[in-house]
């Protein structure tokens, strides 16, 4: 019990601070990615604001157990392979045209923002086609 109160409330002040920050406004996020345009820099600060701490907590966290039990996830692995290339262009494709990643869709269905469900919808049709490509490109490099 206590995980998932925990779990709701990482979530509750997660999203809070993604609609407060302007991630779930579509237009805040094409313009930080709009380079050559109409740049807006302020996302800079919000990512910034939210590495630094995360950097902390995965520090602080070295060797230590969830206070609700369980494990922490193992560190992603450091190397670049073709899988993470992939993943990333088509994660930066999608960010771009949508303006919106995941969480910050999530946040967004709490005010009724329809982008958001068609974006989970979607992701989650990616998420069924994933195991299908990444299938495939295993028999690639199988035979490469």
């Amino acid at each position: 019990m206590l995980r998932i109160v925990l779990s709701l409330t990482a979530g509750g002040l997660f999203g809070g601070g993604l609609m407060l920050s302007g991630m779930t406004d579509t237009a805040r996020v094409q313009g930080w990615l709009d380079i050559f345009g109409r740049w807006d820099p302020t996302l800079a600060f919000v990512m910034g604001g939210a590495l630094l701490p995360m950097a902390l907590a995965w520090r602080l966290a070295e060797g230590r157990r969830p206070a609700a039990g369980g494990r922490f996830p193992a560190p992603p692995r450091a190397e670049l392979d073709q899988r993470l290339i992939l993943g990333s262009l088509l994660f930066g494709i999608g960010w771009g045209l949508a303006g919106l990643c995941p969480g910050p869709a999530m946040a967004s269905l709490s005010y009724g923002g329809w982008q958001g469900a068609v974006f989970l919808a979607a992701m989650a049709c990616g998420m069924m086609a994933a195991p299908r490509l990444s299938r495939h490109l295993d028999r690639r490099a199988a035979n490469a």
